[in-house]
């Protein structure tokens, strides 16, 4: 497509798409404008850092599907995830298409983007914590303020199963101590809220610890906080990702189990895991960790190897001379199922 004087430049309705369309029309969470966001600032620098080309330049007609597929290329360099790639892709085409609702002339580029297709996400096996490597993480915080703080966040992480951005946003109103029926009110994904129950244990860690750091705050502090410069806030989730890097660090010497690379995300997971090979129902799980989709949920459905055993055990042995279920002329048998 040969491209004219008039033709508009590729970012030229990237802050209404950010700031009114996606937070304002279709109702998207913060999180995912972030994710839009960050996804077409990664196109920029693709655009700046390896093609050369200034965005007071790029046109929407120079968006074409070789300059998709070197995107594609340029993110695999930088180390991307296949399933990171397709992330960045889907947001790519979702502004295009965006903008080909604003003028129809983009509507051509808009399809042969569509047309790139996402790269193939190979399927690699989840790591979680064992019960022991678990157990040694949450041992090790000493028994210091700090400790306290650091242990009571990872006990809530793995507990209720809770995001790290979710348990980062939980306020003090959101908490509800009340003997066995204590629960936290989690603001998730979709601006969707569930309330999940906390057992008696993580009550004792969170009680302690809102005697120690919360006894005078406002009912609308964050549970977790930082202070920098007097101005208080929620923590980072890089800060907690460097306690959990720490503790898991000083443990692993003498426990080989605990993965080499430990974060937030993987608490979730392993209390997922330890809740379904404890028998109960995929469902119950998927209300628990907020999941809309029960096919997400069975991503953590990885059986224990006593459960494998079992249903291997469940299954009889075949006779040895066992009878043929049909009979009759081969060519006839497979005529009647359909084949040659």
């Amino acid at each position: 497509m040969k491209k004219t004087e008039t033709a508009p430049l590729f970012f030229s309705y990237t802050w209404d798409f950010l700031s009114e369309y996606l937070p304002n029309k279709v109702g998207r969470s913060p999180d995912t404008v972030e994710s839009y966001r960050d996804s077409l600032t990664l196109f920029r620098k693709f655009l700046t850092e390896d093609k050369h080309v200034s965005i007071a330049k790029f046109a929407f007609s120079d968006c074409t599907k070789d300059c998709t597929f070197d995107f594609r290329d340029y993110l695999k360099r930088n180390g991307n995830k296949p399933s990171t790639i397709n992330v960045r892709l889907a947001a790519l085409r979702a502004y295009l298409n965006y903008a080909s609702d604003k003028d129809i002339s983009i509507q051509s580029v808009a399809l042969a983007v569509s047309q790139v297709p996402p790269c193939k996400n190979t399927k690699e096996e989840k790591q979680i914590l064992s019960e022991s490597a678990l157990e040694a993480i949450l041992s090790v915080p000493p028994k210091t303020k700090m400790g306290l703080r650091d242990r009571t966040i990872m006990v809530l992480l793995y507990d209720s199963a809770i995001r790290l951005s979710e348990l980062l946003a939980v306020k003090l109103c959101d908490i509800k101590i009340d003997g066995n029926i204590s629960s936290i009110l989690i603001h998730g994904k979709g601006s969707k809220e569930r309330r999940v129950q906390l057992t008696e244990e993580s009550v004792g860690h969170l009680t302690d610890y809102l005697r120690v750091f919360h006894s005078d705050s406002p009912s609308d502090a964050y549970l977790f906080s930082t202070t920098i410069k007097d101005k208080t806030d929620k923590m980072s989730s890089g800060n907690v990702q460097r306690i959990v890097t720490h503790y898991a660090d000083i443990v692993r010497k003498d426990n080989p189990d605990i993965p080499q690379a430990v974060h937030p995300h993987m608490f979730r997971r392993t209390r997922a895991t330890n809740l379904y090979q404890d028998g109960v129902a995929l469902e119950l799980i998927s209300a628990i960790l907020g999941h809309a989709n029960l096919e997400t949920t069975k991503i953590y459905a990885s059986p224990s190897i006593e459960q494998l055993r079992s249903a291997q055990n469940s299954v009889p042995t075949p006779a040895k001379n066992e009878k043929p279920l049909w009979h009759g002329h081969e060519a006839e048998m497979a005529r009647r199922c359909g084949i040659r």
